[in-house]
């Protein structure tokens, strides 16, 4: 849909700068290294798909002010409602992967990894960035504000709505508009699980998100891998970030975590990675944040 489709492009256009940070504890290093790659969740996996559900509960905050206001197509705007509600968890797959503008959050440190166990890993965003057109994936800078949450979320609606109005010849059957409405919904699906990825609840605004987003995969032929978290297995795909097997990880910058041992931590982490080839442009340093274990 060429009204939805102008909304992705505008969401993924914006370029990062700088250094982007991903967060992950030290078993999460030896695999990143030593398998070159990360792992790019199933997004409904992320938080217990409570990411994708923000987005489901502003589509249905916005249907409902729309019916109470009398709009003319409230069967329409229930059934895209419900549709919604249950694509979230039964729809495409979308894989994402997430870095942060700001390498040395406290709350990223108690999020990602526990206390002694946490590493900042931080890559040159144009790096990233090569990464992720070789592999088609995206990068979309996360929206946090409530203003634009509601105000995309209304474009969504409206587009929706104009591309069924360009579908009706007039004089439809009940179950001819129901067949009308789903094939529009069909045609979004792509455009409107991407723009969920990018939506994340004001309360996580501290974390300044970057994230990776996969081509979105309509059936289980995507090279899917499988890990345990949260009493589940969660589904992923591997998402390279070497040049080319003879090549090393390119590291811009790397924080050591939270840790009692700092100054052992330091050396045998320097070792590993020079083991590895990987020397990171601007050095290691340790956080420097105090942290108190829950």
């Amino acid at each position: 849909m060429q009204e939805i489709g102008i909304l992705t492009e505008k969401l993924f256009g914006d370029i990062p700068k700088g250094v982007l940070y991903h967060y992950t504890t030290l078993t999460g290093l030896l695999g990143i290294v030593g398998g070159g790659t990360l792992w790019a969740s199933d997004i409904r996996y992320m938080n217990d798909s409570a990411e994708l559900r923000h987005s489901a509960d502003l589509i249905h905050q916005e249907v409902k002010e729309r019916i109470a206001q009398g709009h003319g197509k409230a069967d329409l705007l229930g059934q895209f409602d419900d549709w919604v509600s249950h694509r979230i968890t039964n729809g495409h797959m979308l894989f994402g992967a997430s870095f942060r503008s700001h390498g040395n959050l406290l709350s990223q440190w108690r999020g990602y990894s526990t206390h002694g166990k946490g590493v900042s890993l931080g890559f040159a965003a144009d790096y990233i960035r090569q990464c992720a057109h070789r592999q088609h994936f995206q990068i979309g800078k996360c929206i946090y504000d409530s203003s634009s949450q509601q105000r995309l979320i209304r474009q969504v609606l409206d587009a929706v709505e104009s591309q069924v109005e360009q579908q009706l010849r007039g004089g439809e059957s009940c179950e001819q508009l129901s067949a009308i409405y789903h094939l529009v919904f069909e045609q979004i699906e792509i455009d409107l699980l991407k723009i969920a990825a990018v939506i994340k609840h004001p309360s996580f605004r501290e974390e300044k998100e970057w994230r990776i987003v996969s081509p979105v995969y309509t059936d289980a032929s995507a090279p899917i891998s499988f890990r345990e978290a949260n009493a589940m297995l969660v589904p992923y795909v591997k998402f390279a970030l070497q040049p080319d097997a003879d090549h090393p990880i390119q590291l811009d910058h790397l924080f050591l975590g939270p840790t009692s041992n700092i100054g052992i931590s330091m050396n045998s982490l320097k070792m590993f990675l020079g083991q590895n080839g990987i020397v990171p442009t601007r050095g290691i340093d340790y956080c420097r944040i105090p942290y108190r274990q829950r």
